[in-house]
Protein backbone atom coordinates (compact mmCIF):
# COMPACT_ATOMS: atom_id res chain seq x y z
CA UNK A 1 0.00 0.00 0.00
CA UNK A 2 1.20 3.47 -0.81
CA UNK A 3 2.05 5.56 2.25
CA UNK A 4 0.41 8.96 2.48
CA UNK A 5 0.20 12.15 4.49
CA UNK A 6 -3.34 12.37 5.86
CA UNK A 7 -5.07 15.34 7.45
CA UNK A 8 -7.51 13.92 10.00
CA UNK A 9 -10.16 16.32 11.26
CA UNK A 10 -11.86 14.89 14.34
CA UNK A 11 -13.22 16.17 17.61
CA UNK A 12 -11.32 15.94 20.87
CA UNK A 13 -13.95 13.48 22.08
CA UNK A 14 -13.01 10.89 19.44
CA UNK A 15 -11.45 8.68 22.12
CA UNK A 16 -11.54 5.02 21.12
CA UNK A 17 -13.16 5.90 17.78
CA UNK A 18 -10.11 7.75 16.50
CA UNK A 19 -8.70 6.56 13.20
CA UNK A 20 -5.12 7.48 14.11
CA UNK A 21 -3.87 4.03 15.28
CA UNK A 22 -5.13 2.20 12.18
CA UNK A 23 -3.73 4.82 9.80
CA UNK A 24 -0.34 4.95 11.51
CA UNK A 25 -0.11 1.16 11.71
CA UNK A 26 -0.60 1.11 7.93
CA UNK A 27 2.41 3.44 7.66
CA UNK A 28 0.64 6.71 6.91
CA UNK A 29 1.68 10.01 8.48
CA UNK A 30 -1.31 11.54 10.25
CA UNK A 31 -1.77 15.20 11.16
CA UNK A 32 -4.75 15.73 13.49
CA UNK A 33 -6.84 18.90 13.70
CA UNK A 34 -9.76 19.29 16.08
CA UNK A 35 -11.66 22.04 14.25
CA UNK A 36 -12.41 22.94 10.67
CA UNK A 37 -10.66 26.28 11.07
CA UNK A 38 -7.39 24.66 12.18
CA UNK A 39 -7.70 22.18 9.30
CA UNK A 40 -7.95 25.00 6.77
CA UNK A 41 -4.95 26.71 8.41
CA UNK A 42 -3.01 23.42 8.32
CA UNK A 43 -3.37 23.27 4.53
CA UNK A 44 -1.17 26.38 4.36
CA UNK A 45 1.68 24.59 6.18
CA UNK A 46 1.74 21.20 4.48
CA UNK A 47 0.21 19.30 1.58
CA UNK A 48 -1.68 16.15 2.56
CA UNK A 49 -2.58 13.44 0.06
CA UNK A 50 -6.01 12.98 1.62
CA UNK A 51 -8.40 14.48 4.19
CA UNK A 52 -10.56 12.44 6.55
CA UNK A 53 -13.32 14.46 8.20
CA UNK A 54 -14.77 12.54 11.16
CA UNK A 55 -18.07 14.35 11.72
CA UNK A 56 -19.21 11.56 14.07
CA UNK A 57 -16.80 12.92 16.70
CA UNK A 58 -17.74 16.56 16.24
CA UNK A 59 -20.72 18.77 17.01
CA UNK A 60 -21.29 19.48 13.33
CA UNK A 61 -22.04 17.54 10.16
CA UNK A 62 -18.96 19.18 8.68
CA UNK A 63 -20.60 19.87 5.31
CA UNK A 64 -19.60 23.54 5.27
CA UNK A 65 -16.03 22.79 6.38
CA UNK A 66 -15.64 20.02 3.79
CA UNK A 67 -16.80 22.40 1.06
CA UNK A 68 -14.28 25.02 2.23
CA UNK A 69 -11.50 22.41 2.28
CA UNK A 70 -12.49 21.28 -1.22
CA UNK A 71 -12.42 24.89 -2.46
CA UNK A 72 -8.90 25.35 -1.09
CA UNK A 73 -7.62 22.11 -2.64
CA UNK A 74 -9.93 20.89 -5.43
CA UNK A 75 -7.86 17.80 -6.25
CA UNK A 76 -7.60 16.68 -2.63
CA UNK A 77 -9.85 13.67 -1.91
CA UNK A 78 -12.03 13.80 1.21
CA UNK A 79 -13.52 10.94 3.22
CA UNK A 80 -16.51 12.07 5.30
CA UNK A 81 -17.35 9.90 8.33
CA UNK A 82 -20.77 10.28 9.89
CA UNK A 83 -22.37 8.74 12.95
CA UNK A 84 -24.67 5.75 12.82
CA UNK A 85 -28.08 6.79 11.57
CA UNK A 86 -26.97 10.28 10.54
CA UNK A 87 -28.12 11.17 7.01
CA UNK A 88 -25.52 11.45 4.26
CA UNK A 89 -24.93 15.12 3.52
CA UNK A 90 -24.15 15.33 -0.20
CA UNK A 91 -23.50 19.05 0.23
CA UNK A 92 -20.22 18.11 1.93
CA UNK A 93 -18.83 17.36 -1.55
CA UNK A 94 -16.76 14.50 -0.16
CA UNK A 95 -15.42 11.77 -2.43
CA UNK A 96 -16.38 8.94 -0.06
CA UNK A 97 -18.95 8.78 2.75
CA UNK A 98 -18.62 6.22 5.56
CA UNK A 99 -21.16 5.56 8.29
CA UNK A 100 -20.05 4.28 11.67
CA UNK A 101 -19.59 1.55 12.71
CA UNK A 102 -17.05 0.24 10.21
CA UNK A 103 -13.82 -1.71 10.49
CA UNK A 104 -10.39 -0.10 10.25
CA UNK A 105 -9.83 -2.28 7.16
CA UNK A 106 -12.77 -0.61 5.40
CA UNK A 107 -11.33 2.84 6.11
CA UNK A 108 -7.87 1.77 4.92
CA UNK A 109 -9.38 0.35 1.72
CA UNK A 110 -11.12 3.67 1.01
CA UNK A 111 -7.86 5.54 1.68
CA UNK A 112 -6.03 3.22 -0.70
CA UNK A 113 -8.69 3.74 -3.40
CA UNK A 114 -8.37 7.52 -3.24
CA UNK A 115 -4.59 7.79 -3.29
CA UNK A 116 -2.98 8.46 -6.63
CA UNK A 117 -1.13 5.57 -8.21
CA UNK A 118 2.57 5.48 -7.35
CA UNK A 119 4.06 4.01 -10.50
CA UNK A 120 7.30 3.12 -8.68
CA UNK A 121 5.49 0.84 -6.22
CA UNK A 122 2.44 -0.29 -8.18
CA UNK A 123 2.66 -3.27 -10.50
CA UNK A 124 0.87 -2.15 -13.63
CA UNK A 125 -0.11 -4.16 -16.68
CA UNK A 126 -0.74 -2.09 -19.80
CA UNK A 127 -2.23 -2.96 -23.14
CA UNK A 128 -3.16 -0.17 -25.53
CA UNK A 129 -4.90 2.55 -23.55
CA UNK A 130 -5.86 0.19 -20.69
CA UNK A 131 -3.87 0.24 -17.43
CA UNK A 132 -4.52 -2.45 -14.82
CA UNK A 133 -3.24 -1.70 -11.31
CA UNK A 134 -2.81 -5.07 -9.62
CA UNK A 135 -2.41 -4.17 -5.95
CA UNK A 136 -5.13 -1.50 -6.10
CA UNK A 137 -7.38 -3.91 -7.99
CA UNK A 138 -8.46 -1.18 -10.37
CA UNK A 139 -8.41 -0.43 -14.07
CA UNK A 140 -8.17 2.79 -16.04
CA UNK A 141 -9.36 2.64 -19.63
CA UNK A 142 -9.08 6.37 -20.25
CA UNK A 143 -12.20 7.47 -18.40
CA UNK A 144 -10.99 7.26 -14.80
CA UNK A 145 -10.18 4.44 -12.44
CA UNK A 146 -12.72 1.74 -11.63
CA UNK A 147 -12.46 -0.86 -8.87
CA UNK A 148 -12.56 -4.54 -9.80
CA UNK A 149 -13.17 -7.74 -7.89
CA UNK A 150 -10.14 -10.00 -7.39
CA UNK A 151 -11.55 -12.47 -9.95
CA UNK A 152 -11.98 -9.74 -12.57
CA UNK A 153 -8.45 -8.49 -11.93
CA UNK A 154 -7.08 -11.99 -12.51
CA UNK A 155 -9.11 -12.49 -15.70
CA UNK A 156 -8.24 -9.09 -17.13
CA UNK A 157 -4.57 -9.60 -16.29
CA UNK A 158 -4.56 -12.90 -18.19
CA UNK A 159 -6.23 -11.34 -21.23
CA UNK A 160 -3.85 -8.37 -21.21
CA UNK A 161 -0.71 -10.51 -20.81
CA UNK A 162 -1.80 -12.85 -23.63
CA UNK A 163 -3.33 -10.61 -26.32
CA UNK A 164 -4.74 -12.21 -29.46
CA UNK A 165 -4.48 -15.67 -27.90
CA UNK A 166 -7.17 -18.19 -27.14
CA UNK A 167 -7.19 -18.88 -23.41
CA UNK A 168 -8.72 -21.85 -21.68
CA UNK A 169 -9.53 -22.31 -18.00
CA UNK A 170 -6.19 -24.08 -17.53
CA UNK A 171 -4.27 -20.92 -18.54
Amino acid sequence: MQKAVILLVEGKRAGQYTAVPALEKAGHRVEVCHTGTTAIQALKNFEPNLIIFNAATMRTSGARTCRRLKRNQEDLPIIHIRGEGDPEDAEAEADVYLEQPFTPRKLLNRVKDLLPVNHDLEETVRYGHISLYLSKKSVDAGNGESRLTPKLVHLLEQFMRHPRQILTRRN
